[in-house]
């Protein structure tokens, strides 16, 4: 039995609420062209802590400030790699304005409120999975549930 590959992601929010995501490069041999949340594979002797930091900070240039609520973990495999991917919903510090994106990795990106999910369909094939916007939508609900809990 193959050890998953243990991966993080950042569910990054601004001050609305919107969670950022970029466009993967067509170049990329996973997910080309799809819409991605930050993140990636935690690295040998790294906890996933200090790979969720690294990879906000390689992929946008933004610094983590705090960590809101744990999502997950998930189970998901590619090229027959199993992964386990913990993600969590997040505040950085940075100009949110301008993230600094890897050229060579991704395209573009975008900030999605709950009424923007259908942007995260874009380049996505008729019966793949739905694991992207699943994970955004679980964001906004963790959100919505804790503005409540305030108010």
């Amino acid at each position: 039995m193959t050890t998953p590959r243990l991966v993080v992601g950042a569910l990054i929010r601004d001050g609305g609420d919107r969670i950022f995501v970029q466009q993967r490069s067509w170049e990329r041999r996973l997910f080309p062209g799809r819409w991605d949340i930050v993140g990636g594979a935690v690295e040998r002797d790294e906890d996933p802590m200090a790979a969720l930091r690294r990879e906000i900070t390689e992929e946008t240039g933004w610094r983590l400030r705090r960590v809101l609520a744990p999502l997950g973990p998930a189970h998901w495999t590619a090229d027959g790699v199993p992964h386990t991917e913990l993600d969590f919903v997040v505040e950085v510090d940075g100009d949110l304005s301008a993230p600094r994106l890897e050229p060579d990795k991704h395209l573009g990106h975008a900030w999605v409120g709950p009424g923007d999910l259908a942007l995260l369909d874009q380049h996505r094939i008729p019966g793949e999975s739905t694991f992207i916007t699943d994970l955004v939508t679980a964001a906004h609900r963790w959100l919505a549930a804790a503005a409540a809990r305030r108010s």
